[in-house]
């Protein structure tokens, strides 16, 4: 049995983003967001190669601001995968949008494009291209980006697991759309508690961006107000972790993939047990996802030996305020079998290695 309980997540803060923190707070700042914010933002920017971007409170109003930013209205369709996690459909319901739900390749848990042009109609005004991981789909996203263009549909990147990962042609995942979004929550690979960010190329789509997450303002410090807008801005304090998060995120890239590798490595021979593949070239696993046989037992197996897991996203038709019969093959195979290995940077390879082994005693 392992001694101390190996969680599935755990975010990993140092003593670097503790005094950078009472570094601002020495100064007597107005701990709202300001220069560091700018700072925060110009790094993402850096990262991903994108033009423009717009932190805000979380992942979820991320994508309900680029969605509002972009124009999609109440009653518009919006298509999304059946597997994703619920933020995705809410961003959207948020402010009276339709989420319509296709099923997913079985491979990446990418939306399948096949089924996805069924499901277009003339209310089709978005479609939210979800990267479960870090991973891309199987198909050429040009062909995506073509449909979209041709059929004059947005296309909305939810990149929340995937900083740190990129396309084939060397784009970030997240940048390839009309708008990309991404997380900063607490098990992501950075994160500053909550969080999140839009980036864009579209200097017209940023300043929209910028005016509702501000109350509509003309200008900061001004009440004046020529657009609808809200309250979703960050904070200081967050953003002085943030800068120090990215500053660890490329060393946190390397162990990622070293940590996949390992498990990787050490399951291959278990037939009960299949590890979605990565290709390692482009993609930093987020989580160890996973379809296991016996998911239950499992997962209360590893519990007692004081090793955590967690269960895959269900599918979205499953729930209660999404609830429909239509059959989802895919996502609903993830719901029954799909499960998170423990995955959170500090894990020594001697942690991953009697979690693996405790699996191999299971399933013996």
């Amino acid at each position: 049995m392992v001694e101390d309980y190996i969680m599935q997540m755990r975010p990993f803060f140092g003593q670097e983003e503790k005094s950078a923190v009472c570094n601002y707070m020495d100064q007597d700042g107005f701990i709202t967001e300001f220069k560091n914010t700018e700072y925060f933002e110009k790094l993402i920017c850096e990262y991903t190669k994108s033009k423009f971007c717009v932190v805000v409170n979380n992942g979820t109003v991320a994508l309900t601001l680029a969605a509002i930013a972009l124009g999609v209205k109440a009653g518009d369709e919006v298509i999304v995968p059946n597997y994703t996690m619920i933020a995705t459909p809410n961003s959207v319901a948020l402010f009276g949008a339709k989420p319509i739900f296709v099923d997913v390749e079985k491979s990446t848990l990418c939306i399948d494009f096949k089924l996805l042009k069924k499901q277009i109609t003339s209310k089709t005004k978005a479609i939210i291209l979800v990267s479960p991981n870090g991973r891309f789909p199987t198909y050429q996203v040009d062909e995506l980006k073509n449909l979209c263009k041709e059929k004059k549909i947005l296309l909305i990147e939810d990149a929340a697991q995937s900083l740190g990962s990129f396309y084939p042609d060397g784009k970030h995942i997240g940048t390839i759309g009309d708008a990309g979004c991404f997380s900063f929550s607490a098990p992501k690979i950075i994160s500053t508690g909550q969080g999140g960010a839009i980036v864009t190329n579209d200097k017209s789509i940023y300043l929209k961006l910028k005016k509702l997450k501000d109350f509509g303002r003309v200008g900061g410090g001004h009440d004046v107000h020529d657009s609808i807008g809200f309250n979703f801005k960050f904070t200081e304090l967050q953003a002085c972790i943030g800068i120090e998060q990215i500053k660890k995120l490329a060393s946190r890239v390397i162990r990622k993939k070293e940590i996949f590798k390992l498990y990787e490595k050490n399951l291959s021979t278990i037939k009960e047990v299949h590890i979605f593949r990565h290709d390692l070239r482009y993609t930093t696993p987020w989580f160890i996802d996973c379809i296991v046989e016996d998911r239950e037992k499992l997962i209360e197996f590893l519990h007692k030996r004081n090793i955590g897991t967690r269960v895959m996203y269900p599918p979205i038709n499953s729930q209660k305020i999404y609830y429909s019969e239509k059959e989802y093959p895919i996502s609903e195979l993830i719901g029954k079998k799909g499960l998170w290995l423990p995955s959170y940077i500090q894990l020594t390879d001697e942690e991953i290695n009697l979690v693996s082994n405790e699996i191999r005693n299971f399933y013996k």
